[in-house]
C-alpha cells in the first residue's frame, strides 16, 4: 500500500516537472521571437530613415549649390580692380564705388561683363577684378631733402624724377638717421605706403 501511494507521488511530481519545463521552454521561445521581430523592425526602421536623410542630404546639397549659383550682387556690394603691372612687379588695388547696374547681376552676367578681367572673387558682398598690364604703376616715389623741407618726386619710366610735392616738415627736426636717408633719398612704391610715411614724419 505505501509503495503505491509513493509510486503516485513519484509520477505526478514528474509530470508537473515535466509539465513546468515545457511551459518555461515554451515561454522562452516566445520571447526570443518577439525579439527577433523587434530587431528586424528597428533594422527596417533605421534602414528606411537613413536612406531618407541621405536623400534630404543630396536634395539639400543640390538647393545650396543651385543658390551658391544664383547668388546676386548687393547694393552695399564692395568693389574692387587689381591691376598688375609687368615691367615693375607691382600690384595696384583701385577701391571703386560699384556701377549701379551690376545690382542683381549673377556670377556668370559679372564675368561677362568685364571678360577683360579675371574674376577673382566673387560674392553678394564683394567683387574683386583682376588684369595685368605691360608698363608700371606709376606709383614710384622717391623723397628727398630739398633746401631743409622733406620733398616728394615721382619717378619716372626713363628714372627722371619729377617734383611732386614739397611738405611743410622741416629736415632740422628729423632723427640723425632719418636725415642721412633722406639726403640719400628713400625711394617707395605705392600711393598708400607714401602717405603712410610721411604722416610718420608729421
Amino acid at each position: 500500500m505505501n509503495k503505491v501511494i509513493i509510486t503516485i507521488i513519484a509520477i505526478i511530481v514528474i509530470v508537473g516537472a515535466v509539465l513546468i519545463g515545457v511551459k518555461i521552454f515554451i515561454s522562452k521561445d516566445d520571447n526570443e521571437s518577439q525579439n527577433i521581430v523587434t530587431k528586424v523592425a528597428e533594422e527596417e526602421i533605421l534602414d528606411e530613415c537613413t536612406d531618407e536623410y541621405e536623400k534630404f542630404g543630396v536634395e539639400s546639397e543640390k538647393i545650396i549649390q543651385a543658390n551658391a549659383e544664383e547668388e546676386k550682387v548687393s547694393p552695399y556690394c564692395s568693389f574692387t580692380i587689381k591691376t598688375y603691372f609687368k615691367s615693375c612687379g607691382h600690384t595696384k588695388s583701385e577701391y571703386l564705388k560699384l556701377p549701379e547696374e551690376l545690382v542683381n547681376y549673377t556670377k556668370k552676367q559679372v564675368e561677362k561683363k568685364y571678360n577683360d578681367y579675371k574674376l577673382e572673387r566673387f560674392a553678394g558682398n564683394e567683387i574683386v577684378l583682376y588684369q595685368e598690364k605691360e608698363g608700371e604703376c606709376g606709383e614710384h616715389y622717391v623723397v628727398k631733402d630739398n633746401e631743409g623741407k622733406v620733398t616728394i618726386y615721382k619717378k619716372m619710366q626713363d628714372g627722371k624724377e619729377e617734383l611732386l610735392e614739397e611738405t611743410d616738415i622741416a629736415t632740422d627736426y628729423l632723427t640723425e638717421t632719418d636725415k642721412i636717408s633722406i639726403k640719400k633719398g628713400i625711394e617707395i612704391n605705392g600711393k598708400q605706403k607714401l602717405n603712410q610715411f610721411i604722416e610718420d614724419f608729421e
